[in-house]
């Protein structure tokens, strides 16, 4: 079996000695540019990793990012916090780091989860999920000085701009514009919006991105209002929306709806060829030739991992005075059109 490469190995290909190297891969900024460049192309020449457990016991620190393992829901947009889970364990593996999962039944229970991991000195950080309105847990963690970072916006409480409270998310507002635009852009006018009731940070967000698009094409206020019914996720739940919304009379001719959920729901209620479009492209989607927004993983796990790293890259750091340290990360969607299939075998 192949020796795998040491730090010996790179400085001998580097020209350098083991400290240098050493400097390189915990303190880069004590090092040369010219010379971390020619250490950094023989750890690239050899794939050299760094021994994950003798960094633990240098440094007191675990390298490890706990977050809580949310249930699922239901099998279609619960899929999303599992994608966003693969993606962030994928690149914290390929950045030395390690992910624990936990549980916890509410969020008092997972400060409680926290609060002993910590103690522990089990997790150096935290990534935490489904931000609310009024979230206790960011407020707990800014007063203890615990490193963390939010995969979504701190709705509703006064750290919006906290540089202590790093968060990533994805910008549902223009997401929900840009899939109304393109309905109006395809000839339509009267596009509904069916959407989670407020108060809900995300929701409330992806529906201004709706009333955004549809302001500046000659429709009051009041019809505008008339255009959005709200209902809990889910498939059963939008149906029956939707269903109500028809039984009043309202004049639509296309949905844009919070969920892929509540678009399934949807469907199953709304007149054959009606245009509706929803948000998360989950495999049902994907499944069924649903159009949808999609929220890209791949970038908000990054994202969450290179606020948490600091500008080193290389260690979990949290929040820092440093003014060029970025606290924040707003990541833009894309819409998925497609041509939609195999529904009508649902519908009967």
């Amino acid at each position: 079996m192949a020796q795998l490469p040491t730090v010996i190995d790179v400085g001998r290909v580097a020209g350098v000695s083991r400290q240098t190297v050493s400097n390189v891969l915990n303190a880069p900024d004590l090092v040369k540019p010219e010379t971390r460049a020619r250490v950094e192309a023989a750890i690239a020449e050899l794939g050299y990793r760094p021994h994950a457990s003798a960094r633990r016991l240098r440094t007191r620190k675990s390298s490890t990012i706990g977050i809580r393992l949310d249930p699922m829901t239901n099998g279609i947009s619960g899929s999303v916090l599992d994608r966003f889970l693969h993606a962030l364990t994928e690149q914290a593996d390929a950045r030395g780091l390690r992910v624990m999962l936990f549980t916890a039944k509410d969020p008092d229970d997972e400060i409680r989860q926290i609060r002993k991991l910590r103690d522990g000195a089990d997790v150096d950080a935290f990534v935490l999920t489904s931000t609310f309105y009024g979230d206790p847990r960011t407020e707990w963690l800014i007063a203890n000085g615990v490193p963390f970072v939010t995969f979504g916006r701190p709705w509703g409480i006064d750290d919006m701009n906290d540089p202590q409270h790093l968060w990533v998310d994805v910008d549902g507002f223009s997401g929900v514009r840009a899939a109304t635009s393109a309905l109006l852009a395809d000839g339509l006018s009267r596009v509904a919006y069916l959407g989670w009731p407020s108060p809900s940070g995300t929701g409330d967000d992806r529906r201004r991105g709706w009333r955004a698009a549809l302001e500046p094409g000659g429709l009051g206020a009041s019809e505008i209002d008339a255009l959005q019914v709200q209902a809990e996720d889910g498939v059963s739940q939008g149906r029956q929306a939707l269903a109500a919304l028809i039984a009043r009379g309202v004049d639509f001719d296309g949905v844009v709806c919070a969920s892929d959920s509540l678009a399934l729901g949807a469907l199953l209620a709304a007149p054959a060829g009606l245009p509706v479009i929803g948000y998360d492209n989950t495999p049902v989607a994907q499944a069924i030739g649903l159009s949808s927004v999609e929220q890209p993983l791949d970038d908000v796990a990054a994202g969450a991992l290179e606020l948490l790293l600091g500008v080193n890259g290389r260690e979990l750091v949290g929040w820092t005075a440093d003014p060029d340290q970025p606290r924040h990360k707003l990541v833009t969607p894309r819409l998925v059109r497609r041509e939609l299939a195999a529904i009508s075998a649902a519908r009967a």
